[in-house]
């Protein structure tokens, strides 16, 4: 049977903006307007040549890449977004698994008048972020990556984030700025923090966004104020208060808001109050476009944004009434819930529980201190211990009993640090998250 042609395609939402010409996607070494596109293709080859096949884009740039997902939505049968840090010895799985029958490696824009009437509805392919083991391949439609995109920020808005856009929270800020009528600052691996920001800001970026050890290292460079956004944003990581108090401190003009959002779930709930946690009464809500609940501790959460399945042999996504747990765990106090730390990643202190994310929130709040990293050291009577690693502001000081201080007035004595070290830097990872590894 055909399949039935759809009215929409990512291009024909965004020709349905207007002005093309004048919103652009920036990218470090050169721009494209959206309206080069109009006449005009970066594939390579004829677009008939990509219909109703399943397309792998492994660009070198994020420029490319967001440039290849505009033309082959609508025409494609299956786009793959190959995140710039995929091993090299995981893409042939992902290739298979996707069923690959074409590679877009270049989108240099050559004249061109391809048919871009939108043919059938393409699917979207990211590969989750974890740092061990085989990504998963997540499968999204253009409608549901763009289920939260209520109130676009509107013409003349210039977007811009830390995130790569070939992983889901870029890829939202990306979608954002497209459909929204604005333009969009492409971060690069190339190119310092420090440097991108003075980039954003002489391109007069409005809107940013980026995980909290983004933003915290991004307040440590020096840098931070020479872009002046209306708009911050937090995801993909806790949002501690620490973090939430720097940014509404130091962007006094902006609005600071923090999502929470997965590759599989998709975009559940943003939070505009000031405040880590949400409200606890966005649980419960039966018939909401946005389901939550908690079930043995974790969240887990229903929506048409939520991914439809994984590809190949990973197993369901969703369970029998269709929620997806995402493995992060919940804890409500008084009318706030509050993420206390990953599944996957709980600390075992002779038998008892304790959640990294959990003592760092409490670190962060120390007024010397810009980021942390809690993790487990062996320990022959307990299993393993507390230790955490520990980046002071500029000119701050602080000593270990300064910091344990502060952690004994907040926290049971088994989640204590049994040790600080001050470090000069913490590594984060290229989906822009504390490098998490074990010691």
């Amino acid at each position: 049977m055909k399949q039935p042609q759809p009215d929409i395609s990512f291009w024909s939402r965004i020709a349905a903006g207007g002005d093309l010409d004048g919103r652009v996607l920036h990218g470090l070494d050169s721009a494209v307007p959206l309206g080069a596109l109009a006449s005009g293709s970066g594939l390579g080859r004829p677009l008939d040549d990509f219909a109703g096949r399943s397309v792998l884009i492994h660009t070198p740039t994020q420029l490319a890449a967001g440039l290849a997902a505009i033309e082959l939505d609508g025409i494609a049968r299956r786009i793959v977004l190959c995140p710039p840090d995929l091993k090299p010895e995981h893409l042939p799985h992902v290739m298979a698994t996707a069923e690959t029958e074409l590679t877009v490696s270049g989108a240099t824009i050559a004249p061109a008048a391809p048919d871009r009437a939108p043919r059938r509805e393409t699917e979207w392919v990211l590969l989750t972020s974890g740092t061990t083991g085989v990504p998963k391949l997540v499968a999204h439609t253009l409608a549901s990556l763009t289920g939260a995109i209520k109130s676009p920020a509107g013409p003349g808005s210039v977007w811009s984030t830390f995130y790569d856009i070939r992983r889901y929270g870029g890829l939202q800020v990306f979608l954002r700025a497209a459909l929204g009528g604005g333009s969009l600052v492409l971060s690069d691996a190339r190119e310092a923090a420090a440097a991108f920001i003075e980039r954003a800001g002489r391109l007069g970026v409005t809107h940013i966004s980026g995980t909290p050890s983004h933003w915290r290292r991004a307040l440590m460079t020096g840098a931070a104020g020479r872009m002046a956004p209306r708009y911050v944003r937090l995801s993909g990581e806790i949002a501690d208060q620490g973090i939430l108090d720097d940014l509404c401190a130091f962007y006094r003009n902006s609005d600071v808001a923090h999502a929470f959002a997965s590759t599989e779930a998709g975009v559940a709930f943003d939070v505009g109050d000031g405040r880590a946690g949400f409200p606890a009464g966005l649980i419960g809500r039966e018939g909401a476009e946005v389901e939550m609940k908690i079930e043995d501790g974790s969240l887990r959460i229903r929506s048409t944004r939520t991914a439809s399945r994984y590809l190949g042999d990973a197993g369901p996504l969703r369970d029998a009434d269709g929620f997806v747990d995402n493995g992060d765990m919940i804890e409500r106090r008084g009318e706030r819930c509050y993420f206390s730390g990953r599944r996957g990643g709980i600390i075992n202190v002779g038998g008892l529980k304790v959640h990294p994310e959990e003592v760092e929130a409490v670190i962060n709040r120390h007024p010397a201190v810009r980021m942390s990293l809690v993790r487990a050291r062996k320990n022959p009577f307990t299993g393993a211990v507390v230790v955490a690693d520990v980046v002071l502001k500029p000119d701050a000081a602080a000593g270990q009993d300064d910091i344990l201080a502060a952690c004994r007035g907040s926290l049971a004595p088994h989640k204590i640090p049994a040790t600080i070290r001050f470090v000069p830097a913490l590594d984060v990872s290229g989906g822009g998250k504390l490098a998490r590894v074990g010691a």
